[in-house]
């Protein structure tokens, strides 16, 4: 496979035997390559035990199972959509196809259009711009399709400030990229790459952190037709249409079914249908001071945000981050707990058990080492008190030779006093 595979266009599952995902993407996986190849593609499907054959998994920048990469010449470029088949197919029919899908019909623009939710077109001749385009495609096609097309294929109510540009068709309209108002070309598709209104989950919020965009999101219950549900969806789906112009380039709009996800995200209950809108660059979060009851109320909380009144929550600094921590910390023994009592006394009873022991071992051992020391030094004690002074009988010997040696020498002074009477 390594000497061969610059022959071909591979689509390669890498995983990991004991990796459950990996398990549960194998079915799926299987039905990937039989229709792939049903259908003709010149893409060949084949899966590698990464942990086998880790040398090859290094060389691709593997890290994670299952990772899923298509392999088109020296370049390698990563899925990071839904792990479904259809999901799967499309990428792999769209990087292993042209770069850039020259449109040079109407009617191909048109059946185009109506099979791509989200189209990015160049049009114009050759130019800097051009070279920019294709450099930008062959970094995010893996996320989109991009296209190229003469002016006259175009649609009739399309118009152009200038030659030669690019262009997004989304949500029944379109917007062309301005280098002035939009800065850099390849952050400009990455931002408008998705539609105005999604159903989102974790996956896609994840995806929309890329984008720099305020993400406003309605978190109802799908299941629940009330009326406030449905009333809060509705109007923000009302705003993405009625005001895309003013609010495409920083809001992403949206609704989610539950709040599990967001409490996580925001550390915090929130109660269901609600609206909330967050910064997926800096964790930040903002809730409405009031209830939302009409587009104006929803339009007026967006303008408050992008203003600065409106009053931020969360972020990314140090306390959050602890705080973080023990909230992921807590929800960890919990979730634990709540799936299995056994296990979860078992992985941290055992441990707590094992730390209490070696610390009853250490302040027992600490206990006993000061009593044994006490006694150490008393001996030591009394052996100097023994060899400074010695014992009793020395002790009195040496007494009473101080006396005859103080008998004699007044025996010799009472000799010479005698000697002088003399």
């Amino acid at each position: 496979f390594k000497e061969n595979r610059k022959d071909d266009i591979w689509l390669v599952d890498f995983y990991a035997p004991w990796c459950g995902h990996c398990k549960k993407l194998e079915p799926v996986w299987n039905e990937v390559g039989i229709e792939m190849r049903n259908m003709g593609s010149p893409v060949k499907v084949g899966k590698m035990d990464a942990t086998s054959f880790s040398s090859i998994a290094s060389e691709f920048g593997v890290r994670g199972y299952p990772t899923i990469k298509l392999l088109k010449g020296d370049l390698a470029y990563n899925y990071r959509g839904p792990r479904t088949k259809d999901d799967i197919i499309e990428f792999a029919n769209r990087v292993a196809g042209p770069l850039i899908r020259p449109l040079p019909s109407q009617h191909m623009f048109e059946h185009v259009q109506k099979r791509h939710r989200v189209l990015f077109v160049y049009v114009g001749g050759e130019s800097p711009l051009k070279e920019k385009y294709i450099e930008v495609a062959s970094e995010l096609i893996v996320y989109t399709y991009f296209f190229s097309a003469s002016e006259d294929v175009l649609p009739e109510y399309v118009t152009l400030p200038e030659m030669p540009a690019v262009m997004v068709f989304k949500d029944g309209t379109y917007f062309v990229y301005d280098e002035y108002e939009d800065g850099d070309l390849s952050s400009w598709i990455n931002r408008e790459r998705f539609q105005g209104y999604l159903h989102v989950d974790g996956f896609t919020l994840y995806e929309l952190g890329d984008t720099g965009k305020l993400v406003a999101i309605a978190v109802i219950d799908d299941k629940n037709s009330s009326v406030e549900h449905t009333r809060l969806k509705s109007i923000i789906q009302e705003v993405a249409r009625d005001y895309r112009d003013h609010f495409h380039r920083d809001f992403q709009f949206g609704h989610m079914d539950g709040n599990d996800y967001i409490n996580s995200l925001l550390m915090d209950d929130l109660t269901i249908p609600t609206i909330v809108v967050l910064n997926t660059s800096n964790q930040q979060y903002f809730l409405p001071d009031r209830h939302i009851e009409s587009t104006e109320d929803m339009v007026q909380f967006i303008n408050n945000i992008l203003d600065g009144t409106a009053e931020a929550q969360g972020g990314d600094g140090l306390l959050q981050r602890i705080k973080r921590i023990i909230y992921d910390a807590k929800s960890t023994i919990v979730s634990v707990f709540k799936s299995s009592p056994l296990l979860g006394c078992f992985l941290f009873g055992l441990p707590l058990g094992v730390i209490s022991i070696m610390c009853y071992g250490i302040c027992t051992a600490d206990t006993e080492g000061e009593v044994f020391e006490h006694e150490g030094a008393k001996k030591e004690s009394g052996d100097r008190e023994l060899t400074d002074e010695g014992s009793e009988e020395e002790q009195e010997e040496e007494k009473n030779g101080k006396y005859t040696e103080l008998s004699d020498g007044e025996l010799k002074q009472k000799d010479i006093m005698e000697k002088k009477k003399d």
